[in-house]
């Protein structure tokens, strides 16, 4: 496939090739200016097509929501307006009255009357009390409402709300012998205030058509039909038949539409009866009702249509012009142009292995010639800072390492004179040929790598030296792998921390101290560490040197034994590796090192 795919591309590249450089331009200009004027082309009018689609989602959201804020503050009023009973100690009283008599029936209807215009669409407020005996008030123009037939349904209903509000969906009631009315009711369970016993019922039903004022301008803004479902599925409004929904309309709302409810808000594209619709909807937290608008997506995007026809008529015409002036300038460009613009790319991204076979000798060839000429210079330039790095890198190690020995053989030397001062003593030539075995192995450069167990003589050595100055004051003890003695090391990398610690750490410290120096390999680096139970230092010290170490800065605070090895080791092994310090004051320092440990190079010596 691959194979089949690089003999189309290579025969497609020898026909442009072979064609005349006015037909090669022509060609490239029309995938260079056709193609990037057609994508951007689509672009706009896919970002204006998702600019329209997501206004009219915005706006559709947000009607719905007010709407369904505007239901949620009706129902809400309803539900407190239950609560009067609880507030009227006549009412209380006749509730619980086994008997009707007359001062009872006209109590009970002139509450109900002051309920019943509370609200406009509400049709029928009813009462019930304790012994089932139903009151009422109707809308004018109702004079059959039949409320011993719902009683029962009453019952359930208020029974399992308990003593919160509740709404019965959408259901018929007849108002005469001749019309229903299409009513969603609201009612409460009354209780005693004394007895906190259940002793009636308070129903209020509402007309349907409460709906149409609330819903009717979401749908003429929206050009769509706004629905609304209780929470058990079951349809209250629908835009469409203001009147009573049909049972496949009821069905296509549970399965289509409310199916794709799984928030409070939100909205999804679905197909209905083979058109397209945007569905836009609100879930109420308070009722549990959804309300949601459905939008023909061709109501929406009809102007983007027109605008998208026009647009696509511009990009031909642009395409067009552009051709035009393509055939005019191609005389202008040549293909050893574009050879040079393809090197330079090269060149810009570090590959300097690249070289212009210039075949004329007009302007385009000099070109070409310097710029060979500039890729050989820069080569060079590059060469020459690199031995200059080099070199400059090999005399900073050299540097460092000349500061540590003047540093080391005037403690030696102020050993002996002291020791020479007090008085004659056969521990004097002792020293000195100490003196000598140290000031050999740092001053002859024959080697400029030593091994692990070099250094380590070194440094007993040096704490034999010091242990002819200080009797009885320091202890020597070396745990280091037999793995480890053969690595390879620069010089002096161990002997200038064991100093510090002596001078710095164990010398001030009241009686004998202990010196450890322990190695092992880990992930890869050996490790070595030296460690004091001297005077140990605070943590500002602490932290002070520990900076000085990473930073690499130059200063006097902390001699430069610490700084040096450090650098040192930096500059051979690299910048992530060195010295770091830890000290607690009173318990002694460790320092920890870290080189380069290869287990292949450690295997064949």
């Amino acid at each position: 496939m691959l194979s089949t795919i690089l003999r189309i591309f290579r025969k497609m590249w020898l026909f442009l090739a072979d064609l005349p450089m006015e037909r090669k331009l022509i060609v490239v200009f029309v995938f260079l200016i056709s193609m990037p004027i057609t994508y951007v082309s689509y672009l706009s009018s896919r970002s204006m097509f998702s600019s329209v689609l997501e206004s009219a989602t915005n706006s559709a959201g947000q009607m719905t929501s007010n709407a369904s804020d505007t239901m949620d503050r009706y129902v809400a009023d309803l539900k407190r307006y239950t609560t009067l009973p609880l507030y009227n100690t006549d009412v209380q009283l006749y509730l619980t009255q086994k008997s009707t008599d007359w001062d009872k029936n006209t109590a009970m209807s002139m509450f109900l009357s002051y309920l019943k215009p509370t609200k406009s669409e509400i049709l029928a407020v009813y009462m019930v009390d304790q012994y089932d005996s139903v009151f009422y008030d109707t809308a004018a123009g109702i004079n059959m409402t039949f409320p011993k037939d719902r009683l029962s349904t009453w019952k359930s209903l208020s029974e399992a709300g308990g003593t919160a509000p509740v709404i019965q969906g959408r259901h018929s009631i007849q108002v005469n012998s001749s019309e229903q009315r299409e009513v969603f009711s609201v009612l409460r369970t009354i209780y005693s205030v004394s007895t906190l016993k259940s002793i009636g019922i308070l129903v209020f039903d509402i007309d349907i058509r409460l709906f149409k004022g609330i819903l009717d301008p979401v749908n003429a803004v929206t050009q769509g039909n706004t629905l609304v479902v209780d929470d058990q599925g079951k349809l209250m409004y629908d835009g469409e038949d203001t009147e009573k929904a049909t049972p496949e309309k009821q069905a296509l709302t549970r399965q289509q539409l409310l199916g794709h409810v799984k928030q409070d808000q939100g909205h999804f594209q679905i197909e209905l009866d083979g058109q397209p619709y945007l569905a836009v909807y609100t879930v109420s937290k308070q009722t549990g009702w959804t309300t949601m608008v459905t939008i023909p997506l061709s109501r929406i995007l009809s102007p983007v249509e027109k605008n998208r026809n026009t647009l696509i008529l511009t990009t031909l015409a642009i395409i067009a012009f552009a051709l035009f002036v393509a055939t005019i300038i191609s005389h202008a460009l040549t293909k050893p142009l574009k050879s040079m613009v393809r090197l330079m790319k090269q060149v810009q991204h570090g590959n300097l292995e690249v070289w212009l076979h210039p075949k004329y000798n007009d302007e385009i060839g000099m070109l070409g010639s310097h710029f060979n000429r500039m890729i050989v210079r820069v080569k060079d330039l590059l060469q020459e800072v690199s031995l200059t790095e080099k070199r400059k890198q090999k005399a900073d190690m050299r540097a460092l390492q000349n500061q540590i020995n003047p540093h080391f053989i005037y403690n030696t030397l102020e050993s002996i004179r002291m020791l020479a001062e007090s008085s004659e003593d056969p521990r004097v030539a002792e020293l000195t040929y100490l003196l000598g075995l140290q000031m050999r192995y740092g001053i002859v450069r024959s080697e400029e790598m030593v091994t692990i167990r070099h250094e380590l003589d070194h440094v007993r050595n040096y704490l034999h030296l010091l242990q002819i100055r200080f009797p009885d004051k320091f202890k020597l003890d070396i745990t280091v792998p037999e793995a480890l003695l053969p690595l390879p090391v620069i010089k002096l990398v161990l002997q200038p921390i064991v100093e510090n610690a002596v001078f710095h750490g164990l010398e001030p410290k009241v009686g004998p101290g202990t010196l450890s120096i322990k190695g092992w390999e880990e992930d890869g680096k050996a490790v070595f560490c030296v460690e004091d139970d001297g005077v140990g230092m605070d943590g500002d010290t602490l932290r002070a040197l520990n900076d000085s170490l990473k930073s690499g800065a130059d200063g006097e605070r902390f001699g430069i034994g610490l700084r040096n090895v450090n650098e040192r080791i930096r500059l051979h092994y690299g910048p992530l590796l060195g010295l770091s310090v830890s000290s607690e004051p009173g318990r002694g320092t460790r320092v920890t090192l870290r080189i380069e440990a290869l287990t292949s190079r450690l295997r064949e010596e």
